[in-house]
């Protein structure tokens, strides 16, 4: 029997309910779980954070923290994405690059691609950096809501 696949999830939620959401999902009974989010197969919170910094550099709001927060001490699962990189995420599907270059989004992508030892190619990590950057951007002013990531198995 082979070990089961990790994945990351992120997910725009309160923290009461992030809470919740990531006891439902160290369960395991929690396939599909309410709210949306993104799974990435194969990713760590540790890839999150290098898609951060990448993401950071591309939008020009580098030496910013990009490092996952612990939640709650019940779960080292659950990690908080800093208010830092929820902005970057946000900014770059309107970031135009200064240089006139191509897709930021796809270059992010890419370079994370290339970073990483990412089970997937660069044309699905696009999709995936398309997906988390509409989620930030959901992410509310009010203080009610974070972007969080689950990170297990």
């Amino acid at each position: 029997m082979s070990a089961p696949n990790p994945f990351a999830e992120v997910f725009v939620s309160t923290h009461t309910d992030a809470v919740r959401r990531a006891a439902d999902l160290d369960s395991g009974s929690a396939a599909d779980v309410d709210g949306e989010g993104v799974r990435i197969p194969g990713v760590s919170d540790y890839e999150i954070e290098q898609l951060g910094t990448l993401v950071g550099a591309a939008v020009h709001a580098s030496g910013a923290d990009y490092e996952l927060t612990m939640v709650d001490v019940a779960s080292d699962t659950l990690l908080a994405v800093p208010a830092a990189m929820v902005r970057a995420l946000a900014e770059l599907l309107a970031y135009e690059s200064d240089e006139g270059e191509d897709n930021v989004v796809e270059r992010v992508a890419a370079a994370w691609v290339d970073q990483e030892d990412l089970p997937f190619d660069a044309q699905e990590a696009y999709g995936y950096v398309e997906q988390l950057a509409k989620l930030a951007a959901d992410v509310d002013d009010s203080g009610q809501q974070e972007l969080f990531v689950w990170a297990g198995s």
